[in-house]
């Protein structure tokens, strides 16, 4: 039997500080019926997708961000999200900001904050929840900076690792992963997916189409080239498809990159969106594809050198070479 599911990512135009939640949930669903319409079976998302980039404001007192977050879901704020989802039998991957009350390292009970994204199935269930590990930015407000990204106050460091589930996309099992913004530059991230088989990572992001604290490290114009590079490689790496879902255009007067793409497990994208708005792109995936590639190039089993790779999982800084001495 051919497993060939079509995909559709669902980029949003900005959400503004001001957009009520009802705004967006109804913007969401619009795109859920188009996703349908147009015969897909997978809706991807961006990070956040239910608020502004609320990282880039800075609140003193946490508790007063907590209309920033959801919860539970889904919440009556979201419930339409659900509904739609059941109705239109659709999976789907939501980003969103989660509030969740328990342990931490030490074992306390107490509010905790993650970026988080989860896969819905068309029964509405929870399929696979993950939290992104991989924060950028800073935790206490910059007075040097002309755009605050405080990913590290608002968020803790994700704790769930990076899970990919097995489950029914249109009559297909289906090996499904998620990332999350600023996890698709870490190839790390990939291959961890690519280890568990991993057919469809689905990832979501809100990034500025501008980075105005580059120092000189990343020029303007590639800063949509470094996005797509990233995960253009990751997909060719572990032999999976992506969808890279964003929002775009000018978000409460911060321009946001957009471009979403669909990459195929060759690296190649399949498909992009064009506009600063609302946009949904569609495309056929064959999974065969990623069969190709986990039993040939990148056979794992075959071609893994675990033993020369000690420092991927024992330091996180570099360290300096020793220095090169020539023989007397």
């Amino acid at each position: 039997m051919k497993r060939v599911i079509t995909v559709a990512a669902a980029q949003l135009g900005p959400i503004q500080k001001a957009e009520g939640r009802d705004v967006v949930v109804a913007r969401l669903v619009r795109l859920l019926e188009q996703a349908h319409h147009r015969g897909a079976q997978v809706v991807v998302f961006p990070e956040l997708a239910l608020t502004t980039f609320f990282p880039r404001w800075y609140v003193e007192d946490l508790d007063e961000a907590d209309a920033w977050f959801e919860p539970s879901l889904p919440s009556p704020a979201t419930q339409p999200v659900f509904d739609a989802i059941r109705r239109l039998g659709l999976t789907c991957y939501l980003g969103y900001g989660e509030i969740a009350h328990e342990a931490d390292e030490t074992g306390v009970v107490r509010k905790r904050r993650f970026n988080t994204a989860v896969v819905i199935a068309p029964s509405g269930e929870i399929v696979l929840k993950y939290r992104k590990v991989h924060l950028p930015g800073h935790k206490e407000f910059s007075t040097v900076r002309k755009v605050q990204h405080l990913e590290k106050r608002y968020f803790e460091v994700g704790n769930l690792g990076f899970p990919v589930v097995r489950a029914p996309v249109g009559g297909v099992d289906v090996n499904l992963g998620t990332l999350i913004c600023n996890d698709r530059r870490w190839p790390e991230a990939w291959r961890e997916l690519g280890l568990q088989q991993v057919e469809l990572v689905m990832l979501g992001y809100n990034t500025p189409a501008v980075n105005q604290e580059n120092r000189g490290f990343e020029a303007n114009h590639l800063r949509n080239f470094h996005s797509q590079l990233s995960i253009q490689a990751g997909c060719y790496q572990n032999a999976t498809f992506g969808v890279g879902v964003a929002k775009a255009g000018n978000e409460d007067g911060f321009e946001l990159m957009g471009h979403s793409i669909i990459v195929n497990p060759q690296g190649e994208i399949m498909a992009m969106a064009t506009s600063c708005a609302d946009e949904l792109v569609v495309a056929d995936c064959d999974l065969a594809m990623c069969e190709l590639g986990r039993t040939t190039i990148f056979n794992f089993a075959q071609h893994r050198r675990l033993e020369a790779y000690a420092r991927i999982a024992t330091q996180t800084g570099s360290t300096e070479p020793p220095v090169w001495q020539p023989a007397r």
